[in-house]
């Protein structure tokens, strides 16, 4: 009787801390390169990855690594790889309601951060600032969802 009594505790989420993890850039051929008239080819995979702490807290990775290639050369302009972080604290979430929290939530409180490291540090190192452009991480997880849901194939 008295488990109905108890009211079901109340889901909770708080931003416990934002952070660079890790920050790389690259210019194989400076000094040369700054020469070079021809706009590069810009190549930014991007992904996110989540790692359980404790306590209900996590910590979610956006990772990009933007490549600024002269097509015609086949010659590296610079290279720029980085991890914007954060740890959430996240409680009192079923793992069915966990999911979207930290594949689309947490990534949309990361990436403005993520968008600002990129655009200051290609700047820094003496190119043109790269924007990333918005992302749509709703979108994303759904697509990962469907996915993970379509029967595996093997290529």
């Amino acid at each position: 009787m008295s488990e109905t009594a108890t009211p079901n505790p109340q889901p909770s989420f708080s931003i416990q801390k934002l952070y660079v993890k890790d920050l790389s850039l690259e210019i194989p051929h400076a000094p040369g390169v700054f020469l070079e008239r021809a706009a590069p080819q810009i190549d930014l995979p991007l992904h996110s990855q989540t790692n359980p702490i404790e306590g209900g807290a996590f910590e979610v990775v956006l990772t990009v690594t933007v490549t600024a290639n002269l097509t015609e050369k086949d010659k590296v302009m610079f290279l720029i790889e980085a991890k914007q972080a954060g740890i959430f604290q996240i409680n009192n979430l079923s793992q069915e309601e966990m999911e979207p929290v930290l594949g689309v939530a947490c990534p949309n409180i990361l990436y403005p951060y993520l968008r600002e490291v990129v655009s200051d540090l290609s700047v820094r190192a003496g190119f043109a600032p790269v924007h990333l452009n918005p992302i749509n991480f709703e979108s994303l997880y759904q697509q990962q969802k469907q996915q993970q849901t379509a029967p595996a194939t093997k290529h």
